[in-house]
């Protein structure tokens, strides 16, 4: 009985430490709301339900526990299926996916917030300042480590600093990776 009652304690607190691990997202709706009350920097994660490098990103980049604790900690996360179906409001306007065919599977019609922002490729990984306004997309998968790079380069604001490709090359090349990567 003490022994079931200690293995159910540890599965209770390995539950809690993973749960704590995961990257807590929201809609755009839900950050700009909150950006409102406390102004913090939107990470946005445009995904696609058929993209296969997104659901790399979720298994192998979301899931690491120093990425998850570092956008938790420094900005509000935002999850968009940049071809579903989401109501966005988005300074002073509406956007949707007016072409959206719930019948259609693989690719779909994309919505009007990711041409807006400048969606080109998925996944995207989308900056904006504590105003909501846009910084810019970063497409393609990253890795736990490039995307450190990103998260950093954008919070620190280095990134008004960097005005060449060599300048970027210079700052990517004296990047120190802090977050652990398991092998």
């Amino acid at each position: 009985m003490k022994k079931n009652m200690l293995n159910l304690l540890f599965l209770v607190f390995l539950g809690v430490g993973l749960q704590a691990q995961e990257i807590k997202w929201m809609t755009m709706n839900e950050a700009l709301e909150a950006q409102e009350k406390k102004p913090k920097k939107i990470f946005l994660d445009a995904y696609t339900t058929w993209c296969g490098p997104c659901k790399m990103l979720d298994r192998n980049t979301f899931s690491n526990k120093d990425v998850a604790s570092f956008i938790n900690k420094h900005y509000y996360p935002v999850k968009f299926n940049a071809e579903g179906t989401e109501k966005i409001e988005y300074k002073e306007r509406i956007f949707e996916n007016p072409g959206y065919d719930p019948n259609r599977r693989g690719r779909n019609s994309q919505h009007d917030f990711a041409r807006a922002i400048k969606i080109t490729a998925y996944p995207s990984l989308v900056f904006f300042d504590e105003k909501g306004e846009l910084i810019g997309p970063i497409p393609g998968y990253r890795t736990p480590h490039q995307l450190e790079l990103f998260l950093k380069l954008f919070l620190e604001e280095d990134y008004k600093k960097i005005t060449t490709p060599e300048a970027f090359k210079e700052y990517s090349n004296n990047f120190e990776n802090e977050f652990e990567v398991a092998n």
